[in-house]
């Protein structure tokens, strides 16, 4: 696919790629310029290189490049990236339209298959495309208006129901927005970090009431006699890994009934690639047996919550190894922000706050496009209001 533009007599071709593994790393990270570890090219290399990503698990790897072609030198410059998949269904993207698809099926017509742009399995805010930073806005607006007519135009070539790019930081979500694309809102619960010495100094901005609970809540695990270790990525054994991923399987079959997205290989490829991004929270009990373990990654200056697993049921385990003990890092680590994972308004009362997130969609069927996108305004609406009402409910004394 080619489009043309009249900038410079520079014309932007587009290349739809079946394996990231084809664009080569530096490339990717330069564009993407993205401290987020889950959209460097390692952890989507390991996604597909471990077989969690691949047309079998229904997420058919479809990246997207866009390339400046200049007709006096003989190499094309790849000016834009973005990760892309053909789904087969909508699990692992935590940006709900299963709705969507129940009313397609029940009008005997295909929701599925459909194009998504997004980090798989991870629903975290981050860059969908990397462009050149020295391209001007100009270059940028006729770059993301070449991306949303590629995408929109795969809809009628290829038979997708319809492409999907989610989490979007505000900024990228408004700059797709001017495609005419459909907006979607939600929200997810952040803890942010201001300034505190420790966790005691986080506790004195709390209500007395909510300070208790938490010490509490706290005082639980305590009492378990447990242990808790964070373990940065290149000391991370792989013992460990087995460990945590014994630990992830459990607690994954005990929740869902299967054993997770995840397999060993994509954590321990992980453990290689990108350890500097990993860090490992290992709990043990009083005679120094590991009873559950958390996996976290954090950036500059972001901490993230992922996945987390425990071989026993300790009453305030999970609050304390994927909450608390996160924000003890951030203090520590001087993190600003703590992203504990989708959706759970219980964060609210232990000091989350809610955030927007934000989707784009566009749906090749005009009368169910017309139906969805009624849907996504009140939608809007109604999260804006439930989002105000949590913020009604959070636990400090004030903030400004």
């Amino acid at each position: 696919m080619q489009a043309n533009s009249d900038l410079n007599s520079l014309d932007y071709e587009v290349e739809l790629v079946d394996a990231i593994a084809k664009i080569p790393a530096k490339s990717w990270n330069r564009l993407m310029a993205d401290d987020n570890p889950f959209n460097q090219h390692e952890y989507l290399a390991a996604l597909e290189s471990s077989e969690c990503v691949c047309t079998k698990t229904g997420w058919t790897p479809l990246h997207l490049l866009i390339k400046e072609v200049n007709t006096h030198c003989a190499k094309d410059t790849i000016v834009a990236v973005m990760p892309l998949y053909i789904k087969a269904h909508s699990y692992g993207e935590y940006v709900f339209d299963w709705a969507w698809a129940d009313a397609f099926e029940r009008h005997q017509l295909a929701y599925y298959p459909k194009l998504l742009s997004a980090v798989p399995f991870t629903p975290t805010t981050g860059k969908r495309l990397g462009i050149d930073k020295t391209k001007t806005q100009s270059e940028q607006h006729i770059i993301w208006q070449l991306v949303a007519n590629t995408l929109t135009q795969c809809l009628s070539e290829y038979d997708f129901s319809s492409w999907h790019c989610l989490f979007l930081p505000k900024a990228q979500f408004e700059q797709l927005s001017q495609t005419n694309s459909l907006q979607r809102l939600s929200t997810q619960f952040h803890w942010f970090n201001r300034d505190y010495t420790d966790f005691d100094n986080f506790l004195a901005t709390l209500s007395s009431r909510k300070r208790k609970d938490i010490k509490k809540e706290r005082a639980k695990a305590s009492r378990a006699n447990l242990s808790f270790e964070f373990i940065e990525g290149p000391d991370i054994t792989t013992e460990l890994w087995q460990l945590f991923y014994a630990c992830y399987q459990q607690t994954y079959a005990k929740r869902s009934g299967h054993y997770g997205y995840l397999n060993l290989v994509f954590f321990e490829t992980l453990g290689t690639t990108l350890n500097d991004a990993v860090i490992l929270l290992v709990v043990r009990d009083n005679e120094q047996r590991i009873v559950a373990s958390a996996l976290y990654f954090k950036s500059a200056t972001h901490l993230y919550g992922r996945y987390w697993g425990a071989l026993v049921d300790i009453d305030g385990l999970h609050f304390e190894a994927c909450y608390y003990q996160g924000i003890e890092y951030c203090i520590d680590n001087s993190l600003q922000v703590f992203d504990a994972g989708a959706q759970g308004e219980h964060k609210v009362p232990r000091g989350f706050e809610p955030i927007a997130t934000y989707s784009n969609h566009e749906i090749a069927h005009q009368e169910f496009r017309q139906a969805i996108h009624s849907f996504t305004l009140q939608e809007a609406e109604n999260i804006k209001i439930y989002m105000q009402q949590l913020k009604q409910k959070l636990p400090y004394k004030s903030l400004d």
